[in-house]
């Protein structure tokens, strides 16, 4: 099979010098419908918690259809990232995803910090902490994925401080039957093999009242990267699997009820994480590093038509059990025997209800309430090992951990949110939001025990047993936090087919607390005390943009411009002696930029897109001692590009009555940025070893597809001159295997039918 792939992936190399398209069965007319010059400007999006044109909303706002999602080959978030103006994905490894949008952000890693862009499937909030495990969610059958930029806290709460994601699932159809498959086989390098398996089923149970859609997928991606310590070669691979129901019942044109069931199940085998020192793709651990997820998600969502407004009430429980194993060596240079195995069950239940204004009158409105409640519980168990533990004689384990620590964390928001809209007349309206939340978190020590092994292991000569000391249930301190946040806006239309809008929104995130505060360092006792956590940072937005289309719908743009103001920022924080992070908060920074999406149709079947941003980012404000425990400087950069951008160029055309081909070629380039602040947390003075940047890359992607009515079939290749440029900079010492780099070049076929 591997020899098959090999040769459809060199013919797809010669028949396409370059990018990324691949389209499902209908795709032909809903492309000759989506380049048609009327429709552009008429995409609906829901970003205000009601349906309006995206040309509209006072918002940068980036969305893709489910067709746009196939056609560029997307299927999770690096996909996303690259073709949003302002946003970067730092993914190290599969299961492990932070975005950073308009610069927001001091490094890539975001321990212990909660998320700056909120991810959201459907009504569930998936995203936590930068360093928890934030699953890849499968992009097959979605009615619509939004990437709002810019502060999202009116409307979304905590979390989204400089953006949110929003996934939609697509809805059941009440009249007809309809299915659909999508297969996508590919080769990486020379032995990596790519299968991804899609499937739906939408059947109507009673005409026009009743349906289900069923949805199923599998993914078997081998992995690219050799892992030289456990002697496996390319050990990360991907196995990913799972599906969803959704039911719904129109009983009457008023009432709608739809129940929606969904697991995935995501497994990688290794991290994707690579030591440049040992050669290309390559890293070194003593066993797997592991960051598994499984998201297990129910809800329920009723609406209900009165005159004049629309009630919406979901209602989400969910359960995300996550494994975090990682070789923590690095912190000692690999002296000792040294890692960590976490186990993390969340539980999560969500409630939102809102009543919204039907469209199109003078005044648009919505006002709702959301409630969240989340238990994360994690067991966290360090490690030596047997064999080291042998060599050494050291005694008194029961077991290879010396450290086992049993911890939760409950933590609540409550929140109120309102936005109208005044229209004064069919040029001009102002928009006014805002929420005022009340979020808590409590974090409870279950019991354990600790043990003196790191001071003993880094002993020269100790052997014999070591003390064990067992730890007491203990409940933490309470962090508390309320606050309002707000959104003003201005739209004006100077002709029908131009909107012009400037906007103030502001964002926070909820107080931090830290996990081992009050803890004194085992290795150096002169070392600092983890502090109890970090206070909620603040964020103020002040963006203008425009929107429009010109020369009877030919081109199209969206432009934005924005200056942002960012104070006391929470930081991840490293303690010196053992690498204990913990969350704290430093002065003040600021990020400048301008977004651009351009759309042209020059001639019939060619589209033309062009989409960048460019950003400047930087710490403004820094006291000596903020600058000592954080290791910022003044002017520091944050992690973010000064300039990203795509180019996207399709060509559509018939290649007989019933068949249409595409052509399509996606250039994509990522500036280089720093990982993390430059200095030593603790020694201001010393630069930090780990201080490093990312390449600077550019990414092909190239794809021939032809559509036969119900049926398609295309071929791809992905990073076509093969750049195998590094992509993510860990901040911390104790990962040996510090940088994340792109998949080697991948060619292969897709093929999609629908019954």
């Amino acid at each position: 099979m591997k020899a098959g792939l090999f040769a459809s992936a060199c013919v797809a190399a010669v028949v396409v010098s370059s990018p990324v398209l691949a389209q499902s069965g209908s795709a032909a007319g809903q492309e000759d419908a989506r380049r048609d010059a009327a429709s552009v400007g008429e995409v609906v999006v829901t970003a205000t918690r009601r349906p309006e044109r995206l040309q509209d909303v006072p918002l940068s706002i980036t969305a893709f259809s489910q067709e746009d999602l196939t056609a560029k080959g997307i299927v999770g978030y690096e996909g996303l990232a690259r073709e949003t103006p302002g946003v970067v994905l730092n993914k190290p490894t599969a299961n492990f995803n932070n975005f950073t949008a308009r610069g927001v952000a001091t490094n890539g890693y975001g321990a212990n910090l909660q998320s700056t862009v909120a991810i959201y499937i459907d009504e569930l909030p998936i995203s936590t902490i930068g360093n928890t495990t934030v699953i890849d969610p499968n992009l097959f059958d979605v009615e619509r994925v939004e990437f709002l930029r810019g502060p999202q806290g009116t409307l979304f709460g905590s979390g989204s401080l400089s953006g949110a994601l929003r996934i939609l699932t697509k809805s059941p159809d009440l009249s007809k039957y309809d299915a659909s498959a999508l297969v996508d086989l590919g080769l990486t390098g020379s032995d990596s093999v790519r299968q991804r398996y899609n499937g739906m089923i939408n059947l109507p149970l009673v005409d026009d009242k009743l349906a289900l859609r069923v949805v199923g997928f599998y993914r078997h991606e081998e992995g690219y990267v050799d892992n030289l310590g456990t002697g496996v070669h390319n050990a990360n691979t991907l196995v990913d699997w799972g599906g969803r129901a959704i039911l719904l019942w129109e009983p009457n044109d008023r009432l709608s009820v739809k129940l929606l069931a969904s697991y995935e199940d995501s497994n990688p085998k290794d991290s994707s994480l690579i030591d440049p020192r040992l050669g290309r793709e390559r890293r070194r651990s003593d066993r797997p590093d592991l960051f598994v997820g499984k998201l297990e998600t129910y809800n329920a969502t009723i609406e209900h038509q009165f005159d004049g407004a629309r009630l919406t009430s979901s209602t989400t429980y969910s359960r995300f059990d996550q494994k975090f194993f990682v070789d923590l060596a690095g912190t000692f240079g690999g002296a000792i025997a040294f890692g960590l195995d976490a186990w993390a069950y969340q539980n999560t239940f969500v409630e939102e209800a809102r009543l919204a204004s039907d469209p199109g009158g003078r005044f648009d409105w919505v006002v709702g309430g959301f409630y969240l409640d989340r238990r994360l519980d994690v067991d966290y168990f360090y490690r030596s090992s047997p064999a080291f533990l042998a060599a050494r004689r050291i005694t008194g384990l029961p077991d290879e951990y010396y450290q086992r620590q049993f911890n939760y964390t409950d933590s609540h928001e409550l929140a109120g949110f309102g936005e109208v809209t005044w229209r004064l007349d069919e040029r001009f309206w102002l928009t006014g939001g805002m929420r005022y939340g009340r979020v808590d978190a409590q974090g409870f020590v279950q019991g354990g025990y600790n043990s003196n092994y790191l001071t003993a292991a880094l002993t020269p000569g100790f052997s014999g047993p070591l003390t064990i000391t067992q730890l007491s249930p203990v409940a933490g301190l309470k962090a508390q936090g309320s606050k309002p946040s707000f959104k003003i806006s201005a739209s004006f239309r100077p002709r029908p087919s131009v909107t012009t809008y400037a906007t103030v929104s502001t964002g926070f995130r909820t107080p931090i607390i830290n996990a081992f505060g009050g803890r004194p360092s085992l290795v150096n006792p002169n070392d600092l005390v983890i502090p109890a956590g970090a206070d909620s940072d603040d964020l103020t937005n002040y963006e203008i943009g425009l929107k429009g289309r010109w020369f009877d719908g030919r081109l199209a743009a969206n432009l934005a411009a924005y200056w942002i103001d960012w104070s006391n920022i929470q930081v991840q924080a490293n303690r010196v002696s053992d690498s204990v992070q913990f969350a704290t908060n430093i002065g003040a920074a600021r990020s400048r930029g301008l977004e651009f999406e351009i759309l042209a149709f020059p001639r019939s079947g060619l589209t033309v897109g062009f989409n960048g941003s460019f950003n400047n980012a930087k710490v403004t404000e820094l006291s000596p001692a903020e600058a000592a425990i954080s290791g910022a400087v003044p002017g520091a950069r944050l992690a973010a590009p000064r300039f990203q951008g795509s180019a996207y160029v399709d060509y559509g055309f018939d290649l007989s009555p019933r068949a249409r081909a595409n052509l399509s070629l996606v250039l994509q380039h990522v500036g280089s940025y720093p990982g993390m602040f430059p200095r030593v947390p603790g020694q201001p003075n010393v630069v930090a070893p780990t201080y490093g940047f990312t390449d600077a890359y550019e990414n092909v992607n190239a794809t021939f597809a032809v559509n036969f009515d119900k049926f398609t079939v295309g071929a791809y290749v992905e990073n076509l001159f093969d750049d195998h440029s590094l992509t993510y900079v860990h901040p911390e010492a104790f990962l040996a295997n510090r940088f994340g780099t792109m998949r080697p070049r991948t060619a292969g076929v897709r093929v999609g039918y629908e019954f």
